[in-house]
């Protein structure tokens, strides 16, 4: 920044410079080669008007040249500004990376809270997921899991008007979406089922190798295929062609996400354990349970998935 001001300053003092040698060029009278005798200034043909159109073009170039550091150091600063702000827009972006890296889930929220007003939809997106985390901690009271949620889909939705072209955006709209629907009953639920599978599938075309995405869209197949008989008749109701995946879809998906990031989530290998029990195939079902239970627990959704992986093995 010291060194854009130097430069606008060298610019400034080259044009007054230069003004002050133009001034000098119009107001020395030029040699007498003829021997003739000069008339007084301003007098002669046109002389009176020769004058105003000098004084008014040296107020016009010194006008200019003071523009000149005027505009240009503008110019300086707001590049300046925007660099500073995108430099710190990067700082809060990796320190909140660390902190869910870290399992940091209140820190992290903390963090980002003080962004909540940000115009930056990797900022807000991150919040929407902070938030969501935050809710789903067991001892987050019931009124403030609930309001927390809702608070995370405004953030998501905030984001992906912000930029629609970011596969977490449409990945974490999806999933806050989703959320609201426990707090707004199954028919709210269904409804959104279409919306929110369209968002999933959105992130998977704008990032195939996003294996929490393919997870997610895994999860949506899983759950449409075991649907309730009287959740079907809500979603007849509802839609002329109701929701419905398969357990053989939902496997795609939790084996692509598994292919694309091997061991990457607890609950995909628990998920791909229940998928096989599902389909009769014990021996992959064993596996894969297995799998998730070695897993070392990093955070508390991982000491969940866990517990049921146990019981799962246990009623085998």
């Amino acid at each position: 920044m010291a060194e854009a001001v130097v430069a606008a300053a060298r610019c400034f003092y080259r044009r007054v410079h230069l003004v002050r040698r133009t001034r000098l060029s119009w107001e020395v009278p030029r040699a007498n080669l003829s021997g003739q005798k000069q008339a007084p200034a301003g007098q002669g043909r046109g002389g009176s008007e020769v004058v105003k159109k000098l004084k008014l073009f040296r107020r016009t170039f010194a006008f200019s040249a003071l523009s000149c550091l005027g505009y240009e150091a503008y110019i300086l600063i707001s590049k300046s500004s925007v660099v500073h702000a995108d430099a710190k827009v990067d700082e809060v972006l990796d320190q909140a990376d660390y902190f869910y890296e870290s399992g940091e889930t209140e820190k992290l929220f903390q963090l980002l809270e003080q962004h909540k007003n940000s115009e930056n939809a990797e900022v807000l997106w991150r919040l929407a997921r902070a938030s969501r985390d935050l809710a789903q901690l067991s001892h987050t009271p019931m009124e403030r899991k609930k309001q927390l949620t809702y608070e995370a889909l405004d953030y998501a939705e905030k984001a992906l008007k912000k930029d629609p072209s970011c596969f977490s955006v449409h990945k974490w709209y999806a999933i806050c979406l989703s959320d609201v629907g426990e707090y707004e009953g199954i028919r709210k639920k269904i409804a959104n089922a279409f919306v929110i599978k369209d968002h999933f599938q959105k992130a998977i075309e704008l990032n195939p190798k996003d294996a929490t995405s393919l997870h997610l869209m895994g999860i949506w197949c899983y759950t449409f295929s075991e649907m309730p008989w009287y959740q079907s008749k809500i979603a007849a109701v509802l839609f002329s062609t109701p929701p419905s995946s398969s357990f053989q879809e939902a496997l795609r998906y939790f084996q692509k996400a598994e292919d694309v990031e091997p061991n990457f989530y607890s609950k995909n290998l628990l998920f791909l354990g229940k998928t096989y029990l599902k389909l009769n195939n014990r021996k992959m079902a064993l596996l894969w349970l297995t799998k998730a239970k070695d897993r070392v627990p990093h955070t508390e959704e991982d000491k969940q998935v866990q517990r049921e992986v146990l019981e799962l093995l246990n009623s085998l």
